[in-house]
């Protein structure tokens, strides 16, 4: 059910809020503020200087100064879900995107909550702002549906420029994984070309910057939703910031997850000799040749030149809004969509292959245009400290990222807020900042799904200490992997290859790296918590895992039919040759890798 009966209505509708709530701005000193969303994508816990970065942030670390940052916020340990949530203000679950499409298991296809887009019974925050005066846009990464009545011009966005799948490019159009047939970018609902001179933070900034510059005659507020690629496979930035950071990596990962975990505590984000997990999947730097060091040095480089890249392209609009007067009126919200990717393709023999056939994967130094690099879990686990895990698990380092609110009337500046937080809070935060009551479960009289999180207003304006409830109960669940946060407490369990699933209790107050299980110790609010999660699953419609489910083969079979498929109905019959010598090439990469393995001269 739509929650809006059609264009005449919706028009009508909308003329009769935006003229109420101009008599009532009209009728206030001060105009309503500003809003400006700003999404990384694939950042590390730490990977922001006022964090414990050694990556120079200093426009963000500006943002933190004049205002809070949030040391235990909690998202989607993947894109599309995070982001879902954060334009809704509603579980997953329930507002359609109950997993991404690419790593949706076949048995979820279909089913309620698991479309992997928007729903039509979730109102997003677009809608709400623009029905109440609001001009609204959005640049940069969607990934929330790319048919025409899932675009953001059908979502509340009136200006758009989004790239609308998990990720491209960063130099030029076109897609970068063997996921999708092309690169699928939309100016305004109609797909679009990109300029010569693109580089994806500096075209989206510019792009905002435009839509704001635009919107100064009337002298109504804005919201702008900026989706960032940084720093999304494939690594890449402009040479002049990756160059900063050369030699800067030599040391290795473990080195850099121990510097990061210090200054992060001595930041006060976390408590003072916080325990580390040493994940099985981080190689022994020790272990590598000089040659796989540089190599791996230079990856790293690489990212943090990307993240550096895309904070100087904060800083250009943060520029510009002060030029215009705009930025003392204005409410900034940074956070990243999930924690440090660990995922690296050229160690997957089927996606190795295509990207050696359309990259440069042996630059030295990467990052430049048509080149390739990654991280791999190594790097993820030091730009995740001192967090256990990463991106797709429900360890901390999935799940917690930085979040970065300022410019909100009355709060005070310069905070570090340790309460529970989570990205359904965000959407009853900002609609409470801009003086709107959120809907009840009702909107343009339809039944809609009811917000699923708490304004923090009144803790950012220092009026109480917390959001949640100590016996509040918040639930998750993406692919199999699971928690239940209460209180400082968490229960936890991830799917295999990072996990065996079984589920473990954590004091997240005391031990953030969730090293110390107490599960045996405290038996009963183990129960407790398991009974709450399982009041979730019902609630909110949460599907079980099927047996023997595998992120990576799930990947693939969607590439086989949004790839592969797309490409052999293109190219028949011509496309038989081709297909022949590809899979030839997986097969002769899988015997080398099995005998090197065998043989125990694999390169590390």
């Amino acid at each position: 059910m739509r929650y809006a009966s059609g264009p005449i209505r919706q028009g009508f509708v909308s003329v009769l809020l935006t003229s109420a709530c101009l008599v009532c701005s009209a009728a206030n000193d001060k105009p309503r503020p500003n809003i400006i969303v700003l999404v990384a994508d694939d950042w590390g816990y730490t990977d922001v200087g006022a964090y414990g970065s050694e990556i120079a942030t200093p426009n963000l670390d500006e943002l933190a100064k004049h205002g809070a940052r949030f040391s235990n916020f909690h998202v989607a340990a993947v894109c599309s879900p995070t982001r879902s949530m954060l334009l809704t203000g509603v579980d997953n679950h329930r507002n359609g995107v109950g997993n991404m499409p690419e790593t949706m298991p076949a048995e979820h296809e279909g089913q309620p909550g698991y479309a992997g887009t928007l729903n039509d019974n979730a109102v997003t925050l677009a809608t709400m702002l623009k029905d109440n005066g609001y001009h609204t846009y959005i640049t940069g990464k969607w990934h929330l549906g790319k048919t025409p009545d899932k675009l953001p011009g059908n979502r509340g966005f009136e200006r758009s420029f989004i790239q609308a799948d998990s990720g491209s490019d960063n130099w030029e159009k076109r897609t970068y994984m063997m996921l999708y047939d092309k690169a699928y970018w939309f100016e305004q609902g109609r797909e679009a070309g990109l300029p010569a001179d693109y580089y994806s933070s500096k075209f989206f900034v510019d792009k905002a910057i435009e839509y704001i510059a635009a919107s100064d005659r009337d002298k109504k507020p804005f919201f702008a939703y900026i989706g960032f690629q940084a720093n999304h496979i494939p690594l890449q930035a402009p040479a002049e910031f990756v160059q900063k950071y050369r030699g800067r990596y030599d040391q290795g990962w473990t080195a850099l997850r121990q510097a990061r975990r210090d200054r992060s505590a001595a930041l006060g984000l976390i408590p003072p000799g916080t325990d580390m997990v040493a994940l099985a999947s981080t190689t022994d730097w020790d272990r590598l040749t000089v040659d796989k060091k540089r190599q791996q040095a230079r990856h790293m480089e690489v990212y943090a030149g990307m993240a550096e890249a895309m904070d100087f392209q904060v800083g250009r609009l943060l520029a510009h809004l002060k030029a215009s007067g705009q930025y003392d009126n204005t409410v900034f919200v940074f956070l990243s969509d999930n924690g440090s990717d660990p995922a690296d393709p050229l160690n997957i023999p089927a996606s190795s292959t295509w990207v050696r056939m359309n990259y440069d994967t042996d630059a030295d130094p990467p990052g430049g245009k048509g080149t390739f690099s990654a991280n791999g879990p190594s790097w993820a686990s030091a730009t995740n400290s001192p967090l256990n895990g990463y991106k797709y698990f429900a360890g901390e380092g999935g799940l917690r990222v930085p979040l970065i609110i300022s410019g909100v009337p009355g709060m005070p500046l310069s905070r570090t807020i340790k309460a529970l937080t989570h990205v359904n809070d965000i959407v009853p935060t900002l609609l409470d900042v801009a003086g709107i009551k959120p809907h009840d479960g009702t909107y343009r009289g339809n039944k809609v799904e009811p917000l699923s999180g708490r304004s923090m207003l009144p803790m950012l304006q220092g009026k109480t200490d917390y959001v949640h409830a100590s016996d509040e109960a918040l639930g998750y669940e993406l692919a199999g992997s699971a928690a239940l946060f209460k209180g400082d407490y968490k229960l936890v369990k991830n799917i295999a290859p990072l996990g065996d699933g079984q589920w473990r209790l954590y004091d997240l107050k005391t031990d953030p790296g969730e090293v110390h299980d107490l599960g045996s110790s405290q038996p009963e609010r183990f129960k407790s918590m398991l009974i709450d999660y399982e009041e979730y699953v019902r609630a909110n419609g949460v599907l079980p895992i099927p047996q023997g489910f595998d992120l990576q083969k799930t990947a693939m079979r969607y590439a086989v039919w949004h790839f592969l498929v797309p490409k052999l109905k293109a190219a028949w019959p011509w496309a038989i040759p081709g297909l022949v010598l590809f899979f030839g090439g997986l097969l002769l990469a899988h015997r080398r890798r099995t005998r090197m393995i065998r043989i125990g001269t694999e390169p590390l």
